[in-house]
C-alpha cells in the first residue's frame, strides 16, 4: 500500500492506524482471563469480567479456520470470492476475504493480512481503506 492511502477512511471501526500511519485491526483484552476479542468491548464475554479489557493490536497472521466459496454476491460485487473465518496468532476471530485458488484452500492453512484500497467509493464519493487475507 502505498502513502497516499494514508487519506483513505477506515471500511470498519476496528481498522486504525498507529502513530506512524500503519494499518491494523483493534481488539479487546481481558485482563482477568486473557481472551481476545476483535473491536471494543467493556465486558468479557467468556468470564463476565467488566471494566478489565484493554485495547490492543491484533495479529496479522493467523490459521485459517472455515471458509464459503461465493458465487452469487450484491450486484457489482465479483464473484466468485472467498469469505473466510481466520483463527489469528495471539487471539481473536476475524472474518474477511481471502485472496486464493480453490485448489489452494485448507483448514488450518498459515494466512496473512493485507491492507489496501477497496475497490469502491461511497455516495460522496470517499475511498475506503480495506483488509483481506492471503496465504502466509
Amino acid at each position: 500500500m502505498s502513502s497516499a492511502g494514508e487519506d483513505l477512511l477506515p471500511i470498519v471501526p476496528y481498522l486504525v492506524r498507529d502513530g506512524s500511519g500503519e494499518p491494523s485491526l483493534q481488539g479487546s483484552k481481558c485482563g482477568a482471563c486473557g481472551t481476545v476479542f476483535l473491536g471494543s468491548r467493556k465486558v468479557c464475554s467468556k468470564c463476565g469480567a467488566r471494566d478489565r479489557m484493554e485495547t490492543v493490536a491484533l495479529a496479522r497472521t493467523g490459521k485459517l479456520y472455515n471458509y464459503t466459496l461465493v458465487h452469487r454476491s450484491f450486484p457489482g460485487v465479483k464473484t466468485p470470492f472467498v469469505s473466510a473465518i481466520v483463527d489469528l496468532d495471539g487471539g481473536g476471530v476475524v472474518k474477511g476475504n481471502l485472496v486464493a485458488a480453490e485448489d489452494e484452500l485448507a483448514f488450518d492453512m498459515p494466512v496473512k493480512m493485507m491492507f489496501d484500497k477497496a475497490d469502491r467509493t461511497d455516495a460522496k464519493g470517499r475511498e475506503y481503506l480495506t483488509y483481506y487475507f492471503v496465504k502466509a
